[in-house]
């Protein structure tokens, strides 16, 4: 695909990179080695992780990072007002992040492209009550909808990533819809009717691969998407329980602490932050490479 007509395909420019036309230019490379490093953190956190996350050391208490006065390589990151190690915890919340981002965009896309697909082929009132539920979805803010969810499932990572699925697959839902309408007027699926294919080897073997690229893209965004919505939960009380470990209750754990150790808020917080800009910075690199008409 070649890039919009007037438009010249550009490099990745400032630190996150920019949009870059028909996959022309080098990807966001500061983005990109964050997005690595996270599932590098998340995939083997135990075994590059220098303490046991939730490991409590009572001497070491809200110890300050290492090149602070009073701090010490032991503890690079510093410590909490436990005493365990900030670096530990940060490549914990990690894998929690990632863990529950991708379990629930990967639930949300399979149930969204489901639905999306039948409407989409189907049409008539298949697709009139599918995309009257898509539109509730997506009228309703998506955090006041995952609130009212938690309240219903409770906490703990499974009910938290069911509830980031229902708040989810709406979004892909729509997008297949969209694509799969456009697809199914080409020649290519015109002939697979004439031929004698059923509907549903028709929608898997030939409009649902053509809709892929789409739905890779949607993905990659809604990571970022994902860790916001884990985070806030967390933050708040409804997300991640402890023991287990996440960027958003470290924050929380850490406000209380803001004016004596500044890094139990500062380190968490900046791991969303990146974590959400590189994840974001990716996938408008791949949207503007895949979709140069800008339908997502």
């Amino acid at each position: 695909m070649s890039a919009a007509a007037g438009e010249r395909p550009g490099d990745a420019g400032g630190l996150f990179g920019g949009r870059i036309r028909a996959g022309a230019g080098r990807p966001p490379l500061f983005a990109t080695a964050i997005c690595l490093l996270l599932v590098v953190a998340a995939l083997g956190g135990g075994a590059i992780a220098p303490y046991v996350p939730d490991e409590a050391d009572f001497t070491a208490i809200l110890a300050p990072p290492a090149w602070v006065e009073g701090g010490s390589l032991a503890h690079p990151l510093g410590t909490d007002q436990l005493g365990r190690d900030m670096l530990s915890r940060l490549i914990a919340g990690a894998r929690i992040s990632l863990l529950t981002a991708g379990a629930a965009v990967l639930a949300g896309g399979t149930v969204g492209v489901a639905l999306g697909l039948a409407a989409g082929y189907l049409g008539g009132v298949v697709e009139a009550v599918v995309m009257r539920v898509v539109d509730a979805f997506l009228a309703l803010p998506f955090i006041l909808m995952a609130l009212a969810f938690v309240a219903a499932l409770g906490t703990g990572i499974g009910n938290i990533i069911l509830v980031m699925m229902l708040t989810n697959w709406a979004r892909y839902a729509r997008l297949v819809r969209s694509e799969v309408v456009s697809i199914k007027k080409r020649d290519f699926v015109l002939l697979a009717r004439v031929a004698g294919l059923r509907p549903l080897p028709i929608a898997l073997r030939h409009i649902l691969p053509n809709a892929l690229t789409s739905i890779l893209v949607l993905g990659v965004l809604d990571v970022g998407r994902a860790i916001i919505l884990e985070s806030s939960l967390s933050f708040l009380g409804l997300g991640i329980q402890p023991p287990d470990v996440s960027w958003g209750l470290a924050l929380a754990e850490g406000r209380t602490y803001m004016t004596v150790a500044w890094w139990l808020t500062v380190w968490p917080g900046l791991a969303i932050v990146l974590a959400v800009m590189s994840f974001n910075a990716l996938g408008e690199w791949l949207k503007a490479g895949f979709d140069p008409r800008g339908r997502l």
